[in-house]
């Protein structure tokens, strides 16, 4: 996932597979039927929907979402998304925080597998039957993740608004395109990277180590709190595929007086155990890379010769002893576990 669910009551599905629906990834609001009061594209923001109070601008009052106009003919309001890679989904998230006397009955999803865009003839296939939605609530519904998907067509019956879409899902990786080395980044979220466990989050989600590009600024990164007692800080990330690591890189970017002093790795290939029991193990996997020395703002770069390993499956991504880290990229090539 990008983002860690902020919903303690949100499904498996929600932890463990990535938001293709997620505008940080690429994912995109290409038409809409209606957005009055709020753009669709608000709807695919990864972070969690806010409330102002006594905001509004020329069409009423801001909302953060897509919102459509009151319906007076009949029909219902729909909008398209293209997911930030076509996959296979396993849940959706509809999310209707902060709209109460404004939020949709009903929604139900469509789908289609295309290269390009949808077109009038493109044929659309049931995701996800009519639901009822109830105002400022999560609500979760699995799906069948048996057809690969690339658009998704979101209905709110008959209007309303809807605060975020998250569609949970295993990317493509047929789709991932090396680089000139022929390796991929094999932590990245849009190849299916997804952060297991962290052991503190309080200025930052871990996840955003996995998003693309590097950080806009020191909010677009994993930053814990200052430790005031021993120890260090950790994340636990599942690789998209298992692999062989040739090259690491470690991005401080924006984080000037509030870098680590020092990072290193540990790996394994995990077969079985729950998130609860990973956590624990990884205190004893093997290095994958012995601490090294970190400078504010520079993208640090560790080559393959320091890294002789097996595949791997799990990283242990360890601080020393705090602080903030924008991006971590594992390049290298799939093979098998």
């Amino acid at each position: 996932m990008a983002y860690a669910p902020t919903d303690p009551n949100a499904p498996e599905f929600a932890r463990c597979y990535v938001n293709l629906a997620d505008a940080q990834l690429g994912a995109r609001a290409l038409a809409v039927s209606d957005e009055f009061f709020a753009v669709a594209e608000r709807m695919l923001n990864p972070e969690p929907a806010v409330f102002i109070a006594g905001k509004y601008d020329t069409h009423g009052k801001w909302m953060d979402g897509w919102e459509s106009r009151r319906k007076r003919v009949a029909g219902h309001d729909w909008c398209i998304v293209q997911l930030a890679r076509p996959g296979w989904l396993h849940g959706v998230e509809l999310d209707t925080s902060h709209f109460t006397g404004n939020y949709p009955p009903a929604a139900s999803l469509e789908a289609c597998d295309v290269e390009g865009e949808p077109r009038a003839d493109t044929a659309w296939f049931p995701l996800l039957d009519s639901v009822n939605l109830q105002g400022n609530s999560h609500h979760y519904h699995p799906l069948d993740a048996a057809r690969r998907v690339s658009h998704v067509r979101v209905n709110l019956y008959p209007d309303g608004g809807l605060a975020r879409l998250r569609l949970y899902g295993r990317p493509d990786t047929r789709c991932v395109v090396p680089n000139d080395e022929g390796q991929i980044d094999l932590l990245a979220a849009l190849n299916g990277g997804s952060v297991i466990a962290a052991n503190n989050e309080h200025f930052g989600p871990a996840a955003r180590l996995l998003l693309p590009g590097r950080g806009v600024n020191m909010g677009d990164g994993w930053e814990t709190r200052r430790r005031r007692e021993p120890g260090n800080d950790w994340c636990i990330i599942a690789l998209a595929q298992p692999g062989q690591v040739e090259r690491i890189e470690v991005d401080t970017a924006h984080f000037k007086g509030n870098y680590p002093d020092r990072c290193s790795l540990q790996a394994t290939c995990v077969n079985g155990g729950t998130a609860t029991s990973i956590i624990t193990q990884s205190m004893f996997w093997p290095s994958l890379m012995d601490a090294q020395k970190l400078r504010m703002d520079h993208i640090h770069s560790y080559q393959a010769e320091v890294l002789p390993h097996s595949p791997i499956t799990h990283v242990r991504f360890n601080i020393h002893p705090d602080g903030g880290v924008s991006r971590l990229r594992l390049w290298g090539r799939v093979s098998a576990a």
